[in-house]
């Protein structure tokens, strides 16, 4: 009797200590180090918010740069809609095969000027199904297409994708990215669209 009342105190402490103590403590500690991750890494435009760094949103009009598909479908990037995350489908799934065939159809009339191969990540879905982010070959892809659609130069796009192109996380770990959402935006500040 005396063992199951010291397991069961034991179990009450640690319970307190990992299930409550220990996260507030480290949820603290981030509010306080990281206020800007701990707090979902939110995009404010106008003290609206209006997207998060981490979660990819749809971009449907030629006017904006469009991000990777998602792996959730028509529920757009929402990773916890049925059919959300990813498909596991392999290379030599006819499903995956149909769908990817027809995203580069769908981007080639999209952006009739752009004659090159269409980058991997334009027509695939990333592991999580809701990344934000695509590659510099993918950005430059859709150069064309947002330049006429704005009524702006190439150039001009371009160096708004130069100056929203990250590299590798701490110069090694990664490859070099463009958040898709803040080079939307970027974009509406330069050349913003007419009502």
């Amino acid at each position: 009797m005396k063992q199951l009342s010291i397991a069961i105190r034991l179990t009450v402490v640690l319970a307190i200590v990992t299930g409550i103590a220990y996260p507030l403590l480290v949820t603290g500690l981030a509010r306080v180090i990281f206020p800007h991750q701990a707090a979902g890494s939110l995009i404010r435009r106008d003290d609206k918010i209006i997207g998060s760094e981490l979660i990819g949103q749809r971009f449907a009009r030629p006017e904006y740069f469009h991000g990777r598909p998602s792996a959730a479908g028509n529920d757009g990037y929402d990773p916890v809609a049925p059919g959300g995350g990813a498909s596991n489908y392999g290379p030599t799934n006819q499903k995956l095969i149909d769908r990817v065939q027809g995203d580069v159809k769908s981007f080639r009339a999209g952006n009739p000027t752009f004659s090159g191969p269409v980058p991997a990540d334009l027509v695939t879905t990333s592991a999580s199904g809701v990344d934000p982010d695509i590659s510099p070959a993918s950005a430059e892809a859709q150069v064309g297409r947002v330049a006429a659609a704005r009524g702006i130069t190439s150039d001009a796009v371009r160096q708004l994708v130069a100056a929203n192109t990250a590299g590798r996380q701490f110069g090694i770990l990664g490859e070099s990215r463009v958040n898709v959402l803040q080079l939307n935006l970027a974009l509406d500040r330069v050349a913003p669209l007419k009502k």
